[in-house]
C-alpha cells in the first residue's frame, strides 16, 4: 500500500498559491523505481530530485534487503513528505502494479542491447528502474523490463552514484516533457487529485486549478 505523511499546514493564501502551482505540475506518467538501494541517503536524494521535476509517485522495491524504516532527512529536505511512496518486497507484485500505470519500464543497465539515455522517449508513460550501489539492477528485474539504457560517459570510471544517475536521467525527462508541453496543463484529476489535495492540507473549496 502507498503511504505518505499526514501534513498539518496553516493554509495561508501564499501557501495555497504555491501548493496549487506545484500540484498543477505533477507528472503522474513518470516514476522512479529503486531496487534494493542500501543507503537511505541515496534514496532521499532521489526523492528530492523527483519532487523537483514533478514526480509524485516513487516505488521502493526491497526484495533482497530488509525494508527501510526511515530515510536520510538532510538528503531529502523533507521531499518524502510531499511524495506518495510505494514499498514492495516482491518483484512480481511491484511490476504488476507498475504495468497498471506505465507503458514502458526501463532499467539502467550496461548491456549489448542498451540504448543511450537521449534515445529514449520519456514523454510516454514511463517507469525508470535504478539498482543498488554495488551490483546495479538485478537480472530478475532486467528480464521483466522493456529495455535497458545507459547514460553516455567518456571518462575512465564508467559509473555514476545512483542519486546522480537518477538526477541526470530525470532532468532529461524534464527537458523532453517540458518541450512537449507536459507542464503546461494539469495532469492530476479526479479522485487522485482530491486525495492529494486533502493530504496537502486543502479543505473544501481551497484548491483551485490554474
Amino acid at each position: 500500500m502507498p503511504y505518505f505523511y499526514c501534513l498539518f499546514i496553516d493554509m495561508t493564501p501564499e501557501r495555497n498559491e504555491r501548493l496549487t502551482a506545484v500540484l498543477n505540475k505533477r507528472q503522474p506518467d513518470l516514476t522512479v523505481v529503486l531496487e534494493n538501494v542500501f543507503d537511505p541517503h541515496n534514496i532521499s536524494a532521489v526523492m528530492r530530485t523527483c519532487d523537483a521535476v514533478g514526480i509524485q509517485d516513487i516505488y521502493i522495491l526491497n526484495h533482497k534487503i530488509p525494508p527501510h524504516r526511515k530515510w536520510g532527512a538532510k538528503s531529502s529536505s523533507s521531499a518524502d513528505k510531499w511524495l506518495t511512496i510505494h514499498q514492495f518486497t516482491d518483484a512480481s507484485a511491484c511490476f504488476s502494479e507498475l504495468r497498471k500505470h506505465y507503458k514502458k519500464i526501463y532499467t539502467t543497465h550496461l548491456s549489448s542491447d542498451a540504448v543511450g539515455l537521449y534515445e529514449l522517449n520519456l514523454t510516454e508513460r514511463v517507469a525508470l528502474v535504478f539498482g543498488n550501489e554495488h551490483s546495479g539492477v538485478s537480472e530478475e528485474i532486467i528480464a521483466m523490463a522493456d529495455g535497458n539504457f545507459i547514460i553516455p560517459q567518456v571518462g575512465i570510471i564508467k559509473s555514476l552514484n545512483i542519486s546522480v544517475a537518477c538526477a541526470v536521467t530525470l532532468y532529461e525527462a524534464f527537458r523532453q516533457k517540458n518541450s512537449a508541453g507536459h507542464y503546461d496543463n494539469q495532469k492530476l484529476t479526479g479522485e487522485r487529485l482530491a486525495t492529494l489535495s486533502e493530504h496537502w492540507g486543502f479543505t473544501n473549496g481551497e484548491f483551485e486549478n490554474e
